[in-house]
């Protein structure tokens, strides 16, 4: 039977593949700092999908949802991290926002006091030692005085690495007070 009848379940299986398959969803109980993902499936998946729903923080500062890698189950804080993002405002402003040196990989969302975020994340190479680890984000979040920004890019940990949890936090150090985050690993073969 030729190989594409094989794919259509001639064969008895069907590959379904690109296929989301949740692995995780947190969702605001009480306050607190940082939000992990340490069982990532980093073997089954090559490609993780996370998205992020009515996340606020307690602080009426103006924080941003970082992230950060966890290599080998030890979180990774030095300046490994390079990101690259636009934003713009539904009141004219824009901009970029990129550096080639970071402890982390922040902005993918704003948080401005007490406005929620919305948006997702595509996650690569996370289970891979021998590639780097990618992100790629799109989101929308509320401004006090602004209306509402979007931002989008991406983010990459420059070290080849085994890559097994995700943290999320506040970097100004405020608690959330409200999300809902849902991991997802997108199959590459059949079940």
């Amino acid at each position: 039977m030729p190989l594409g009848s094989a794919r259509f379940g001639l064969l008895g299986g069907v590959a379904d593949l690109g296929k989301l398959e949740l692995i995780e969803t947190q969702t605001y109980s009480s306050a607190t700092a940082n939000i992990d993902f340490t069982s990532i499936d980093e073997s089954t998946y090559n490609v993780h999908f996370m998205t992020f729903n009515n996340v606020a923080a307690s602080g009426a500062s103006s924080p941003d949802l970082s992230v950060r890698f966890y290599e080998s189950g030890v979180l990774e804080t030095a300046s490994v991290y390079q990101k690259a993002f636009q934003y713009g405002s539904t009141g004219g402003s824009g901009g970029e926002d990129r550096s080639t040196s970071v402890s982390s990989i922040f902005s993918i969302a704003g948080n401005y006091q007490n406005k929620k975020a919305n948006g997702y994340c595509y996650f690569y190479n996370l289970g891979d030692n021998a590639k780097y680890s990618f992100v790629t984000i799109q989101s929308i979040f509320g401004h006090p005085t602004a209306g509402h920004y979007y931002k989008f890019g991406s983010g990459v940990m420059t070290q080849a690495s085994t890559v097994d949890g995700i943290r999320l936090f506040n970097d100004n150090a405020d608690n959330f007070s409200a999300f809902d985050i849902s991991l997802y690993g997108i199959s590459e073969s059949a079940s």
